[in-house]
């Protein structure tokens, strides 16, 4: 059985408490140092938050929490440690006293890592007494979930770290020549920089400009990046087009940030030739679906949460939504919609868990119709799902267009029982069923009661209007 690694983390602020996070959450066993007396506190908090989203990331059963401690001196926490991630504060003097400590009583094959935004390895290491021992590995906050870390220092050393980080499942990514800032903040602060001066100038708010991002280009880079995204904005013609066609654009006076590099018959080849080993094998057509499928999938996961983009997209359906059936003495249609990239499996169709979604969806349609709202719930009344007995009849596939036919077998006191049938709209096939029985229940005693007022009065006109219907063919059907 192989030893329990430890990490040891200089410092437990923000980035400190989030790489703590992330390596005790994989496993590893991580020894705090911090002089702040609310360290202990702070950095619980931050692996609180950690604990709640991190495993949410994965399908499978995630490695048993390592061991957390604080130690009572720099030289303690570092004695043993396989790897030292270093959060001190983004000074140079401060930094050098701490490698140099460091250095003092760690392993001599112990990783160093520095979390600094921006100073280069070479500066870091002056004064060092094993210089290739120290190296920059760069985060994003939080730590415990943005995979990406910035590597800079001596190779064999980088080589190292990066099969530790690939271990914890994150994304390490070696920067080829030292630079201020590494990349991803350089590029950061030029966004930063065009942002204070559009606010300082009264061209947008802060409110603005994050909107902008975050319902616009901040969801493409997201899932393909700055130049593949451009790529596509080239159209079949590819790279060469997109920079022929806006390039030029960069000696306009659209930016405060004026020095731009010339672009040169060997810069442009240089791009287009790298765009094309990143993005070749793909159509234009192929990135433009890949793209909008990536979109859609995050957009939705967006509505589920409410914000951004998706509150958006909630607004929008709430305005679009049909109204509530209102002949109820037939069977009624209690859903429609078009089946999304994200509902489906490896076998091309609508994965299984889907159909109850679609179900669920329906029966709360049913509720709406008979009061049972959110005002009765914030009541402290609800309806259950006890059971689901579903009929998976024919393949459902993505862009297909369904409905949801729906019938009241059963509609008394505490119990309410609705048959459901999935419907596809382009030809009348239909594709699964449900026998969906709820109980009413108190919310406060999370046990069954009768159902109150203009609920009960609801439910009771339903069901009797209701059943006067026949079975629904296919019930009949299986006997």
């Amino acid at each position: 059985m192989s030893k329990t690694k430890t990490a040891a983390i200089i410092g437990g602020g923000v980035i400190g408490g989030g790489w703590a996070a992330r390596f005790l959450l994989n496993g590893w066993d991580v020894v705090v140092s911090d002089p702040d007396p609310e360290a202990e506190r702070k950095v619980g908090e931050v692996l609180a938050n950690a604990r709640r989203s991190l495993p949410a990331l994965s399908d499978v059963s995630v490695p048993n929490e390592g061991r957390l401690s604080f130690a009572a001196s720099l030289a303690e926490a570092v004695a043993d440690a396989d790897w030292i991630q270093e959060s001190a504060p983004e000074r140079l003097d401060i930094k050098h006293k701490v490698f140099a400590e460091i250095q003092s009583h760690c392993r001599t094959d112990a990783l160093i890592g520095s979390s600094t935004s921006g100073f280069k390895p070479s500066e870091l290491q002056q004064g060092a007494t094993r210089p290739e021992q120290i190296f920059v590995a760069h985060p994003f906050n939080p730590v415990y979930l943005l995979p990406v870390i910035e590597l800079v220092g001596v190779e064999a050393t980088l080589l190292r770290a990066r099969d530790v980080l690939d271990g914890i499942g994150m994304k390490p990514l070696i920067v080829r020549k030292e630079i201020d800032a590494h990349i991803a903040d350089r590029f950061l602060e030029a966004v930063w920089r065009e942002a204070l001066w559009l606010i300082k100038d009264g061209v947008a708010t802060t409110q603005e400009i994050d909107d902008v991002i975050r319902y616009g280009f901040g969801m493409r880079w997201a899932q393909m990046g700055l130049f593949e995204t451009y790529r596509i904005a080239g159209g079949e013609a590819g790279m060469r087009h997109f920079i022929a066609q806006f390039g030029p654009c960069l000696s306009w006076p659209w930016t405060k940030l004026m020095d731009v590099p010339e672009l040169t018959d060997e810069l442009t080849d240089m791009i287009a030739d790298q765009s094309d080993a990143q993005s070749g094998m793909h159509s234009i057509r192929e990135l433009e679906r890949i793209r909008d499928d990536n979109l859609v999938a995050m957009m939705r996961a967006l509505k589920g949460r409410n914000w951004g983009a998706g509150e958006l997209l909630n607004q929008q359906d709430a305005r679009i939504k049909p109204p509530l059936p209102t002949a109820i003495d037939q069977p009624f249609t209690t859903l429609e919609r078009v089946i999304p990239i994200d509902w489906m499996d490896y076998n091309g169709h609508m994965n299984e868990s889907r159909y109850g979604q679609v179900f669920s969806d329906a029966g709360d349609v049913v509720m709406q119709m008979v009061g049972a709202d959110p005002d009765y719930i914030a009541g402290g009344l609800s309806y259950f799902t006890v059971s689901n007995e579903i009929g998976y009849l024919s393949e459902t596939h993505l862009g297909d267009v369904i409905h949801v036919r729906t019938q009241v077998l059963e509609s008394c006191g505490k119990k309410l029982r609705l048959y459901h049938e999935m419907i596809r709209t382009a030809d009348d096939e239909l594709l699964a069923t449900c026998n969906q029985l709820l109980l009413h229940v108190s919310l406060e005693t999370r046990r069954t009661c009768e159902p109150e007022g203009e609920v009960l009065a609801k439910i009771t006109a339903l069901g009797e209007a209701q059943s006067k219907l026949p079975k629904p063919s296919s019930m009949r059907d299986k006997g």
